[in-house]
């Protein structure tokens, strides 16, 4: 995985405009963007990862944060948690993976508490099943924007569209296991990688 630029160094052709990449100023900044990010994403907090990482903030390229997402796809654990940890780890080292990890957490723990109570007590109203099915839609609207968006980090890698096009296969067509699609593309994906990088 390629290093994280700092608030000095210009920003690579991944990203979507031309001002340079910053970093986070200290480590409050570091947990408070993730506190915040958490409680933006209800169901669905990838979106809100790429946009406010990526876009508001400019800690992170296109293409470094489409190298930490599939990192955190394919790490045991939370897709976020292990994004969250490695951003944290980047400019903080061990202290901001663990800033980074408490901003994930907090918020969350105390909410979930309280919408569990308040699920118990609701979840057969009609009304609550509705609006959960619509936030299922909205969610599912985000992940699609948010691909949208990624796609100009690989359009031009025509060997990560075939390993996208066979996972998608596995995965959406064929309902293979996700663990079995990765244990099988992921070695020889990472592999090829690294001969085409000894090689250029």
């Amino acid at each position: 995985m390629t290093s994280l630029p700092t608030a000095d160094k210009p920003a690579d052709p991944g990203r979507p405009t031309a001002s340079p990449l910053k970093a986070p100023r200290h480590k409050a900044e570091l947990f408070w963007v993730f506190n915040h990010l958490t409680l933006l994403g209800v169901g669905g907090v990838l979106p809100f990862a790429q946009r406010i990482l990526v876009e508001d903030k400019r800690w992170l390229s296109n293409g470094e944060f489409v190298e930490m997402l599939s990192l955190s796809q394919v790490l045991p654990g939370p897709n976020l948690i292990n994004l969250a940890l490695m951003v944290g780890q980047h400019f903080f080292g061990w202290r901001g993976a663990a800033v980074a990890l408490a901003g994930m957490l907090v918020a969350p723990l105390v909410l979930i508490f309280l919408v569990a109570i308040a699920y118990a007590q609701y979840a057969s109203t009609p009304a609550v099943a509705h609006a959960l099915q619509g936030m299922s839609a909205v969610v599912a609207g985000l992940v699609i924007a948010m691909a949208i968006k990624l796609f100009p980090a690989i359009r031009h890698d025509l060997p990560n569209w075939g390993w996208a096009g066979l996972a998608f296969a596995g995965v959406g067509l064929l309902r293979i296991n996700l663990l079995w699609v990765l244990v099988v593309l992921g070695p020889i994906a990472v592999a090829l990688a690294w001969w085409r990088l000894r090689s250029a």
